[in-house]
């Protein structure tokens, strides 16, 4: 009997070990997926905080990744969209219509300004602007705690890596690599085209009184040449530069171009401004009005803008 009663004692050891082995085992799996958890959870946000050097070599610290961005640009506005960050662009100008969304996000400005009280009451962690910006303006978003970047891109490179980098900033980098490989495929697609055409000469006007042209080192100079055009402004001293009439006349172009900026220019205005009758492009009915907000914007759509460009040059290869 008392050895019946030692083997009850001992099994019921064994099942009390056997119980608390199950129990501690249990908890160290969950230990080991709590962990494993907080490893990925950790592994997503390591890009943050990024530090980052925009354009205008300003270091910037990122803490997260962003959440509520505001842009200051149209051409920075496409290219957040571009991205798939429409839900997170909680502010943008009066200007930025392109998407059709982009009309229904607050607005923080117009040609008269920024309303820096309103980007601030929008508690953005990431604000996008076009050049250098306003010190001022500049100053008090800083001192609000809220990142700003600076980026004007000028030539279809720039841009690439304007749309790389706002990728890496807002935890979109392969969103950005997949833009920019396509959109140096198409460009690679369409100055082979051109190649072997004859380069006509080109002028490009950027406002008509007093009379600017597009110089040297502007993005469109930049499209005109690899469209396969010469560009007649190409030895100004600016990017954007006022130009002589008489200087146009003499240079002659054989195709002039202009933005379809004001109601009030069209092509018949731009051909029955005096002196212009003896221009080669007004002779020869070579004057065309181009999209505006294709071709003056440096975003993602600027190699579509490339090949409107290209297009007006040598129509016949694009048919």
């Amino acid at each position: 009997m008392k050895r019946f009663k030692n083997k009850k004692i001992l099994m019921l050891v064994l099942v009390l070990a056997l119980t608390l082995v199950a129990f501690t085992g249990c908890g160290n799996s969950n230990k080991a997926e709590d962990n494993n958890e907080k490893v990925e959870t950790e592994g997503e946000n390591s890009a943050y905080p990024l530090e980052v050097e925009d354009q205008f070599k300003n270091k910037v610290t990122i803490e997260k990744e962003p959440e509520r961005i505001v842009s200051l640009a149209p051409s920075h506005t496409e290219i957040l969209f571009s991205l798939g960050l429409e839900d997170k662009i909680v502010g943008v100008t009066s200007f930025c219509d392109y998407p059709e969304e982009a009309k229904e996000k607050d607005k923080i400005g117009d040609y008269e300004g920024i309303n820096i009280e309103k980007v601030i009451e929008l508690e953005p962690d990431l604000v996008v602007q076009y050049g250098k910006g306003d010190e001022g303006i500049n100053s008090k978003i800083k001192e609000a705690g809220i990142p700003i970047v600076s980026y004007e891109p000028e030539s279809i490179d720039e841009v690439i890596n304007t749309i790389n980098e706002i990728g890496k900033i807002t935890g979109k980098e392969e969103e950005a690599k997949k833009i920019t490989e396509d959109m140096k495929a198409k460009k690679d697609e369409i100055v082979d085209k051109v190649k072997d055409e004859e380069r006509a000469k080109v002028f490009y006007e950027i406002w008509h009184d007093p009379l600017m042209a597009a110089g040297p080192g502007s993005f469109m100079d930049e499209l005109i040449n690899l469209a396969g055009g010469e560009n007649i402004a190409k030895d100004a001293k600016e990017e954007y530069t006022e130009f002589d009439q008489e200087q146009l006349i003499e240079r002659n172009p054989d195709i002039y171009l202009a933005a379809e900026d004001t109601e009030d220019k069209t092509v018949e205005s731009i051909k029955s401004r005096p002196g212009y009758e003896t221009i080669n492009a007004v002779k020869n009915d070579k004057v065309y009005l181009l999209e505006p907000n294709i071709v003056s914007r440096p975003g993602p759509r600027i190699v579509e803008a490339l090949e409107l460009v290209a297009k007006t040059l040598h129509p016949d290869l694009f048919e």
